[in-house]
């Protein structure tokens, strides 16, 4: 759970878009005709747009520097971003006329503020040259030109840039000798440590001071961590310094521990002070929270030498650039989703000269752009007025280079979880995404006066959430022997995997009804690499027995399929070495069980979708001689730490996506969550090449491969793709402008220009 807010890349997370504001200022319409567009009706020049905003509001809503998700909504609303993406996530290169592709059968335009050209060359490197549109302006009324977008690129690469944006990682050419040479004064004192006696480049007194301004937010620091794990259910409410920690990965603490305690063990875990309090951040960078951090801690301090520019940024014309990184990295299309901002508001024009390197702003000092923190301004489809008691305003801007919005007035509403279907009821909301839930759904249903989830007072939208359920299983404790790669091992593990996956229709269906699917691959179905039922090689989920002969026909009935599955299982398990006498298993081979256990989190009530679905897979398990115990955990901190520390046999859990389908992280030999702890040179093989190529039809073809070894080596067992929902006020909100096919990528506030309410 750690770093949980700091999930993506900031440029990435912005090319995703978020929630309800997925795809803005990317439109798939073209209104330049249309009649509606008109202003006619006096609701959208009097009457706001009302939208929930998750609570958590900081105020912080520069491109460069905000941290909380609410907080990004904002900002999306208010700024314009390079990169335009689908409804699939899909970056379109050819955004300015406009480019078709088609969704669910329909096929949509896609406009964006630039085009972008990407060559990979002879060498290794590849080159992506942008070019902008020459019609943009921000609301001051001053046109965007690539200067905006090059100086906005230096921001985010500035030695002391401490955003969230992570570019400086990419490969681009001639960012390490630029960002060389000059380190943040907090990380040179924080490393020399409080004993430090050598001031070349600080004063003592600055030393002292420095350090007791870090003792003045160790505490706060430290109880946001434990704020977190408890709102996020991770401890119950009122769980001690220790138990959060525990939640926290760090399970070692006296039960009297302080917050200071809990501090200097995260100190404890790492080489330096730095790395300590940057990787355990629950969301606020701690040394932004000193007094003095703006002012004299974050400035730059020249330790060496650097190059005077980035040698890979380089200014084409007035409105285009060329971007160039040293190797293919399947995931910098997404980095290009950089923020269109006004380098005459953000940053000094004076110190704006591209050809003598000079990028508006003192190198290691960006104090003028954080001095605009808290009071945005860009081109984006709305502009800031206010913010104040949750409520942050905004005005339409009529120079929008996609149209004027219809809607004059438009406001963000900071509501809880729990208030924002009886928002809607109440007329205080008019878009709402709440968790949705079969309780969301009955509630709805209530409140339209029918079972019905579109009525006269609210309207659904339902999507495919950005993420996938699964259940895990640890090769290095469900094997044969001491090889878990061994082929075995993986028959134990496909006998559990086919039984636990005959039964996952029946769970799902009763747990979600139609507001979820199974799937068959371990990867989203929001995903453009996931493989579909028309794809050549497509296959259930475990349904061929261990000689390869499918199990099921589509003849069976349920039980028949049932009952096909356990003798598929038998099969498995005497490959596997297992006794089977008289269609039960008597006896197990050296290094394998007769009985296993899944760890799931149902509250310690079975209240989980998977839940069903083990209890029969144990009762079939049971009638062929296997035992698999199911341990409900009411903490999901501890379920958490059981597969995160390989302790778990099986478990259930979820997958959070992004855009990009790469896998290195989850099941790479090196993987940082490679909770499956698998090691396979050739899967390792196909997911390096999957990341360093941008053929997306041959990047689809490497990650169904290596799918397919994931299910070989039978360590997930892919389980459901559940929606989520955007609920509307059907008497406010004109539903016929809404956005169709919405997805993660593309909300109801996609196309917010077109967007009307209900005229009379």
């Amino acid at each position: 759970m750690r770093k949980a807010r700091k999930l993506l890349a900031l440029p990435l997370a912005l090319a995703m878009g978020l929630s309800l504001l997925a795809g803005c200022n990317n439109s798939g319409t073209d209104t330049s005709g249309d009649p509606a567009n008109s202003g006619q009706g006096n609701a959208n020049e009097t009457t706001p747009l009302v939208v929930a905003i998750e609570q958590g509001l900081e105020g912080r809503f520069s491109p460069f520097f905000y941290l909380a998700a609410a907080d990004e909504e904002v900002v999306m609303m208010s700024q314009l971003f390079l990169l335009t993406v689908d409804r699939a996530g899909e970056p379109v290169l050819n955004a300015i006329e406009g480019e078709t592709r088609e969704y669910n059968g329909t096929d949509y335009t896609y406009y964006g503020p630039a085009d972008i050209a990407v060559t990979e060359n002879e060498d290794g490197s590849v080159y992506y040259d942008v070019t902008m549109r020459d019609d943009i302006y921000f609301s001051d009324g001053e046109n965007a030109t690539i200067d905006d977008v090059i100086f906005g690129m230096y921001v985010y690469l500035d030695p002391t840039y401490d955003g969230n944006a992570t570019l400086f990682s990419r490969p681009i050419q001639g960012v390490e000798e630029y960002r060389s040479g000059i380190t943040p004064l907090y990380q040179l004192i924080a490393n020399a440590g409080r004993d430090n006696t050598d001031f070349t480049n600080w004063t003592q007194e600055q030393q002292t001071q420095f350090w007791s301004e870090v003792d003045a937010v160790i505490e706060p620091w430290t109880q946001e961590i434990v704020d977190y794990v408890i709102n996020n259910g991770l401890v119950p409410e009122g769980a001690s310094v220790a138990e959060a920690a525990a939640a926290w990965n760090f399970p070692d603490l006296a039960q009297d521990a302080t917050l200071t305690d809990f501090f200097n063990a995260i100190l404890a875990a790492y080489p330096t002070f730095v790395e300590a309090v940057q990787t355990e951040s629950a969301g606020s960078n701690f040394f932004s929270l000193m007094e003095s951090y703006e002012d004299q801690w974050s400035l730059g301090v020249e330790t060496g030498e650097s190059a005077p520019n980035i040698s890979g940024i380089q200014k084409t014309g007035e409105y285009s650039m060329r971007v160039v990184t040293t190797e293919v990295d399947a995931t910098m299309i997404y980095q290009l989703s950089l923020p269109i901002a006004p380098l005459h508001y953000y940053g000094d024009e004076a110190l704006y000269d591209y050809e003598n390197n000079m990028f508006g702003f003192e190198k290691g000092d960006l104090s003028i752009i954080r001095e605009k923190t808290t009071d945005p301004m860009g081109a984006g489809p709305y502009v800031f007025d206010s913010y104040a008691n949750g409520q942050v305003v905004f005005t339409a801007y009529e120079d929008y280079y996609l149209g004027a919005p219809k809607i004059k007035n438009f406001i963000y509403q900071e509501t809880s979880e729990a208030d924002m279907v009886t928002g809607l009821q109440s007329g205080t909301l008019d878009i709402a995404d709440p968790s949705y839930s079969n309780q969301v759904a009955d509630q709805v249903a209530q409140i339209n006066g029918s079972e019905e989830l579109d009525g006269s007072v609210i309207t659904t939208r339902l999507y495919d959430y950005l993420g996938y359920g699964y259940i895990g299983i640890n090769p290095e404790r469900v094997r044969v022997g001491d090889d878990s790669a061994s082929d075995a091992s993986r028959n134990l593990r496909k006998a559990l995997a086919t039984i636990i996956s005959v039964y996952r229709d029946e769970g799902i269906n009763s747990y979600y009804e139609e507001t979820a699917s199974v799937i068959n691959y371990p990867i989203s179905s929001t995903s453009w690499a996931a493989p579909v039922t028309t794809d050549d090689g497509y296959q259930v989920a475990y349904s061929v027995d261990v000689d390869g002969n499918p199990i099921y026909t589509a003849e069976m009935s349920a039980q028949e399929r049932y009952e096909a599955a356990q003798q598929a299982a038998l099969g498995y398990l005497e490959a596997a070495g297992f006794t089977v006498e008289g269609g039960v298993v008597t006896a197990a081979p050296e290094g394998a069980k007769l009985n296993y256990q899944v760890n799931i989190g149902g509250g310690g009530n079975g209240d989980h979708p998977t839940f069903m679905i083990l209890t029969n897979a144990a009762n079939a398990l049971q009638e062929i001689g296997i035992t698999l115990n199911i341990n409900d955990i009411a903490n999901a901190s501890e379920l958490y730490s059981t597969y995160q520390t390989g302790a778990a046999e099986l478990w259930c859990a979820a997958w959070q996506a992004t855009p990009d389908p790469d896998m290195y992280q989850l099941y790479h030999t090196n993987g940082t969550t490679n909770y499956y702890r698998i090691s396979d040179p050739e899967l390792d093989a196909l997911i390096e090449d999957g990341r360093t190529n941008t053929n997306q039809t041959y990047r689809k073809e490497i990650y169904k491969t290596a799918m397919e070894i994931i299910m070989d080596w039978a360590v997930e067992i892919p389980v459901y793709q559940r929606s989520e929902a955007y609920l509307i006020a059907s008497q406010v909100v004109d539903v016929s402008t809404l956005p169709t096919d919405l997805t993660p990528y593309w909300g109801p506030l996609a196309e917010i220009h077109t967007l009307s309410l209900v005229t009379q």
